[in-house]
């Protein structure tokens, strides 16, 4: 295994630096007109959904029994 590890400490430059770490002035857009509805209702994956796939999965365990 390698023991080769690269330094922790990154070296940038004055001005780079100057320009990461300068505060930008943003405003909120407000009066924004929505044009597609929020849909509020999320789906739910219920006991039904699952009544569902284990029946199916039994039917298609039976089918494949029969195929062979």
């Amino acid at each position: 295994m390698k023991s080769n590890v690269m330094p922790s400490i990154v070296q940038i430059e004055a001005n780079e630096l100057k320009q990461l770490t300068t505060e930008v002035k943003e405003t909120v857009a407000t009066g924004m007109v929505q044009v597609k509805p929020v849909n509020t209702k999320t789906p739910s994956f219920g006991v039904i959904d699952m009544w569902n796939i284990r029946r199916g999965a039994k039917i298609a365990r039976s089918d494949r029994r029969w195929t062979i």
